[in-house]
């Protein structure tokens, strides 16, 4: 199960509040679960706009050329 595989990088903290919303998101509803993958689709392209703006001066400019480099929106292959 990907949790449990990825509980292995977390503290001992993170890992009980993972499995404690993973319980929680087991009882949602098939909208509430729609509505909660959206917003934290858009959480998460909100975090990559930080991480790229504070990352931005010491990243090369050349290296995202790509479109894939840091602060890229598409998160879903």
């Amino acid at each position: 199960e990907l949790v449990v595989n990825q509980a292995s990088q977390l503290s001992l903290e993170q890992e009980f509040s993972l499995r404690s919303f993973a319980d929680r998101a087991r009882n949602l509803s098939r909208e509430q679960a729609q509505n909660l993958l959206i917003e934290l689709g858009g959480q998460m392209m909100i975090k990559n706009n930080f991480y790229k703006q504070l990352l931005e001066p010491y990243m090369d400019v050349g290296s995202s050329a790509s479109g894939k480099g840091v602060g890229s929106d598409s998160f879903v292959s």
